[in-house]
């Protein structure tokens, strides 16, 4: 019998409440109200955060390398599946193809979701762990926005309050040059709640 596919998104990334230095990844299904928090290092969070926030490294970074190298041989990523919850542990593989070659290749969750997010597919897991990891938030989407801005008000750097939205928007070029991503995803943040407030 076969398994029930899941379709999952990402939803976003947090600071990780249990482990310091950590992120929690949350991933959510596609069709339904579940969702997975993953915890992960802050090295793969600062991979997916660049991506999703649409910033461009100077130089690549270890997934931009992978993407490329496969590109240059002709593999291409075509889906991540979460295959197994084992001790609190998500496992992942990716499905690769080269001409009419598949293959299947283990994979740490958050590097599978890095590369994912660089090769456009589509991410799945299975629903019996989504029975058994899934939890369903309990508060409707205006509760969820308010919810947002106040972790974000809470991480803002105090060294950033008297900077215009302009001066921010140039700090953030600059560091993203200079290749300090941990400052770039900090001043990002104060960007996004700057634009919050303004609408």
């Amino acid at each position: 019998m076969s398994k029930k596919r899941v379709k999952l998104n990402i939803l976003g990334l947090s600071y990780s409440q249990t482990q310091t230095g950590a992120y929690a990844l949350v991933l959510a299904e596609e069709e339904g109200e579940r969702r997975i928090p993953i915890i992960i290092g802050s090295v793969e969070a600062q991979s997916i955060a660049i991506k999703l926030e649409g910033l461009a490294p100077p130089r690549p970074l270890t997934h931009d390398l992978f993407l490329n190298f496969a590109t240059a041989f002709n593999i291409e990523v075509v889906e991540v599946v979460v295959y197994k919850l084992e001790e609190g542990i998500f496992y992942s593989e990716l499905l690769c193809k080269r001409e009419s070659e598949t293959l299947h290749i283990d994979s740490r969750t958050s590097d599978a979701v890095a590369l994912a997010l660089r090769f456009n597919c589509p991410i799945y897991t299975y629903d019996e762990i989504m029975d058994k990891a899934g939890i369903v938030l309990d508060f409707d989407h205006e509760d969820e926005d308010s919810m947002e801005i106040e972790v974000q008000e809470q991480k803002s750097p105090k060294e950033y309050v008297s900077s215009s939205l302009e001066e921010l928007k140039a700090m953030l070029e600059d560091v993203v040059k200079k290749e300090d991503y941990e400052k770039a995803s900090k001043i990002r943040d104060e960007i996004k709640l700057r634009e919050e407030k303004s609408k």
